[in-house]
């Protein structure tokens, strides 16, 4: 067994990065706590070549500018699975993005698995090792570190380095190395990371009910909370839940007793903020929200619009047979609806492999430039003649 570096001195780190800068390519994952905050906590940050693994601690580190600067080197490629949340930290720490990077939870789907498959389960199918999860909800900042848990922290990127390779190997014997280029770079999108706080009431479940005076609240409410938790570094439901603020929006209250009164709301809020989220919400009353984009409202679909997605449906049924993938995978439900509605920057079909596989197809449909019959018994595209 390969042993672990622990590097917690200077002097570890620079040994370190000397030897990075001779890799193509590295296994990264972090350890991160997040319960107490606005922002993740960095604890750890494990890398693995098929020779080499490290746990680098950033807490008793005095700096990690060295490490980042060869990292992001171009000419290595960063592994990970499911790396959203890695990145955010990487991104909140330096401002930038590490590129290029391979995600196996994006790749494992084209060849067959489910979409978003877990680290463990892929681990599993692929090697036929079943982890340990024990540390799971391990306090990560509490120093010193088991050696239980370095050794776990470790095992999530000795296991990536042999599935990256198992992935690669597949998607190349399929021709399939090149599709997940744009999926790839856009992860690299700093807007995935950016937090805009006038945009934070698109991501409340039930705005789409809400209209008028009701919408501009939730709206204004979302903005400050988020603003406010990232000032604080506190998590944003501990200053008001979601449901709180639709309530609030509902129920509008402009005095402190009337705001008091409302299930839910603690003490501690209406004692600290209830002046101002008086304030705000009577203001909020006097503006014109923020439109809803039309994917967001919750018109119900006319039969015409449910045959349609269904037309739409079968065709992506089709191309994903054709493929051996799973239909979700190549397109949902709802990314058909949101092709539908023109929403192009959103629209996953119009961009990269699926728009090769299906998208320009179905666009053609809907442009009524395609067509579908039946020949020898099976489904076809037909060009309108």
């Amino acid at each position: 067994m390969t042993s672990i570096l622990y590097i917690n001195t200077p002097e570890q780190l620079t040994q370190l990065c000397e030897q990075i800068k001779k890799e193509s390519w590295l296994a990264l994952d972090t350890e991160f706590l997040r319960e107490k905050t606005y922002y993740p906590v960095f604890c750890l940050l494990q890398i693995a070549t098929p020779d080499w693994v490290a746990c680098i601690d950033p807490i008793a580190l005095p700096e990690l500018d060295e490490l980042f600067d060869v990292i992001y080197s171009p000419s290595i490629v960063k592994v990970f699975h499911s790396c959203r949340q890695d990145l955010e930290i990487f991104y909140q720490l330096t401002g930038k993005l590490p590129e290029p990077v391979f995600d196996t939870q994006v790749a494992a789907p084209l060849l067959g698995f489910h979409d978003n498959p877990g680290y463990a389960m892929l681990v599993s199918s692929l090697l036929n090792i079943n982890l340990n999860k024990a540390h799971t909800r391990a306090d990560w900042s509490k120093r010193p570190l088991t050696e239980a848990q370095i050794q776990y922290a470790a095992d999530d990127v000795i296991y990536l380095c042999r599935v990256y390779k198992i992935i690669t190997q597949k998607l190349a014997e399929l021709g399939r190395t090149d599709w997940l280029v744009h999926d790839f770079a856009e992860l690299a999108n700093p807007a995935l990371y950016e937090v805009s706080p006038e945009k934070a009431w698109l991501k409340i479940k039930g705005k789409n009910k809400l209209t008028g005076k009701q919408l501009s609240i939730v709206q204004t409410l979302a903005e400050w909370r988020e603003k406010t938790a990232q000032a604080e570094d506190r998590p944003k439901s501990w200053l008001l839940r979601d449901e709180l603020l639709l309530d609030l929006a509902k129920l509008q209250p402009e005095t402190i007793s009337e705001l008091a009164s409302i299930r839910g709301i603690n003490e501690r809020a209406v004692n600290r903020y209830g002046k101002e989220l008086c304030q705000l919400i009577s203001a909020a009353k006097q503006r014109l929200p923020a439109p809803l984009h039309e994917k967001d409202r919750s018109a119900k679909k006319t039969q015409q619009q449910e045959a349609i997605l269904d037309i739409l449906t079968a065709l992506v049924r089709i191309r994903a047979e054709e493929n051996s993938l799973n239909p979700t995978i190549l397109a949902s439900r709802k990314d058909l609806e949101v092709l539908l509605c023109n929403d192009d920057d959103e629209c996953p079909l119009l961009h990269g492999w699926r728009y090769s596989m299906a998208g320009r197809e179905l666009v053609g449909l809907i442009n009524g430039e395609l067509l579908f019959g039946i020949e020898s018994g099976k489904l076809a595209i037909i060009e309108k003649g």
